[in-house]
């Protein structure tokens, strides 16, 4: 398109010699001009070279006007539309930072860190938002713009950027609800948000997630105090809980399945008791596996179990404080966990079971418990 080529030309001339109402004018012509025509790539570049200069000369309200245009023109020039998302003005950068589907997650997460509050709130109500640049908006973000990525069904979260919302939800009751209510939220996360969820909070999503509702129920009683005074032998849900797993294991029924969802719904009783029966280890042993900060000896038993790393995950943030766990221990707890081998993982198991039978024990595996322990 010659005439097109020629034309920006002149118009590219008037805007060194033009006044600023005559740059105006040959922004919104240029402008209509691109909208309306059908143009090669190199073409719809000299526009953009055309209007990203003519839009340096114009006031908000104009490039305001023109972030909208720009919007719904689904050929608009990339330059145009960066130059209008990094415009200090919001009412210049919102439409574009909300709405454009041309922009790209590498130009969204710049913007998310180089620009103020106003525009990454605008970027957390896209229609869709990938986890790179969640990450950003959840790090960086005010309370507002937290609370709008957890309402937007399309955004996307890395495992790191939700244990950093449950984080900022403690205290912070419509973030937490928010967050609840999102379906993509693992289980796991799920149990960790209701942990120090308010009451209040705890209603309105057993309301909401009926589907969570042993997850809720069970979360209220656990999340205070010290899990050993709270849960010792003593109490009359332990000897209900006793009666139930034993009858489950001697049954046949008893097994990682079962010991997966007890751990998932904060059944600790349960947990302990199972565990208790399925390795042939006392109950306190396995108490303190669960509740020992060091948890080297929860994985090898797990792997011993040859438990799957889902299950020994639900079992490390049983015995969490306050269930939370950061995402940096959970990635060291999986490479640990990763590097054990089940034969040698068994020998210390039995090197525990012959210790507490009180009898004799192989040299060899003791040797092993050593190392897996100490």
């Amino acid at each position: 398109m010659n005439e097109a080529k020629s034309l920006l030309q002149d118009l590219d001339d008037a805007i060194a010699r033009g006044t600023d109402e005559s740059r105006a004018r040959a922004l919104w012509h240029a402008t209509d001009l691109l909208i309306t025509g059908r143009y090669r790539d190199d073409e719809i570049s000299m526009f953009g070279e055309v209007i990203g200069k003519l839009a340096d000369e114009i006031e908000v309200a104009a490039r305001a006007q023109l972030s909208e245009l720009m919007v719904a023109c689904d050929h608009a020039p990339l330059n145009v539309l960066h130059q209008l998302a990094f415009d200090d003005e919001i009412a210049v950068a919102g439409p574009v930072l909300r709405e454009s589907d041309r922009l790209d997650d590498k130009m969204l997460v710049e913007n998310a860190l180089t620009k103020g509050q106003d525009h990454l709130l605008a970027i957390s109500q896209r229609k869709s938002i990938g986890e790179a640049v969640t990450d950003v908006l959840v790090k960086r973000g005010n309370q507002e713009v937290v609370t709008s990525v957890a309402k937007n069904e399309g955004a996307r979260f890395s495992g790191s950027s939700l244990l950093h919302m449950v984080r900022r939800a403690d205290g912070d009751s419509i973030l937490a609800e928010q967050l609840g209510l999102r379906k993509d939220v693992p289980r796991h996360v799920f149990q960790q948000l209701i942990a120090k969820a308010s009451e209040d909070v705890r209603r309105r999503l057993e309301s909401e997630r009926p589907e969570m509702m042993s997850q809720i129920q069970s979360s209220v009683t656990d999340v205070t105090g010290d899990l050993q005074s709270k849960f010792g032998p003593s109490s009359r849900t332990y000897f209900v809980a006793k009666r139930v797993v034993t009858t489950q294991h001697r049954q046949g029924n008893l097994n990682q399945d079962s010991i997966s969802n007890y751990a998932r719904q904060h059944r600790f009783d349960e947990v302990q008791i199972g565990l208790s029966l399925l390795s042939a280890l006392p109950v306190d042993v396995i108490e303190r596996a669960l509740m020992d900060r060091n948890r080297e000896m929860l994985l090898v038993l797990c792997k011993a179990l040859d438990f799957s790393w889902d299950t020994t995950m639900s079992l490390l943030f049983l015995g969490a404080k306050d269930h939370l766990i950061t995402a940096r221990e959970l990635k060291d707890n999986e490479r640990d966990f990763g590097r054990l081998k089940i034969e040698t993982s068994r020998s210390v198991l039995k090197f525990y079971q012959s210790r507490k039978n009180g009898t004799a024990a192989d040299p060899a595996a003791g040797r092993q418990a050593e190392l897996h322990m100490h």
